[in-house]
């Protein structure tokens, strides 16, 4: 659905994604979603709202991956 989207686990990106690129995966999902680029005014609100779950439900997915022969993913502090 969103080819632009690249993967964002190990080892297909072999250094850990950063927030920057959890975002930019987030916005792509919810352009092509919402078929907006960017949205009207009176959208903004909710399109931006959805790229900050979006991105943060993205963290929690990559967080919890076990990639095989690597045990889960640690975040930093944690």
């Amino acid at each position: 659905m969103c080819r632009s989207i690249k993967t964002l686990r190990p080892p297909a990106l072999p250094e850990e994604a950063t927030e920057e690129d959890m975002r930019a995966a987030a916005l792509q999902y919810v352009r092509k979603v919402s078929g907006f680029r960017a949205p009207a005014a009176h959208n903004r609100e909710v399109f931006d709202r959805a790229v900050e779950e979006i991105t943060t439900a993205t963290m929690t997915l990559l967080d919890g991956l076990e990639i095989r022969g690597s045990g889960a993913r640690s975040t930093a502090g944690g």
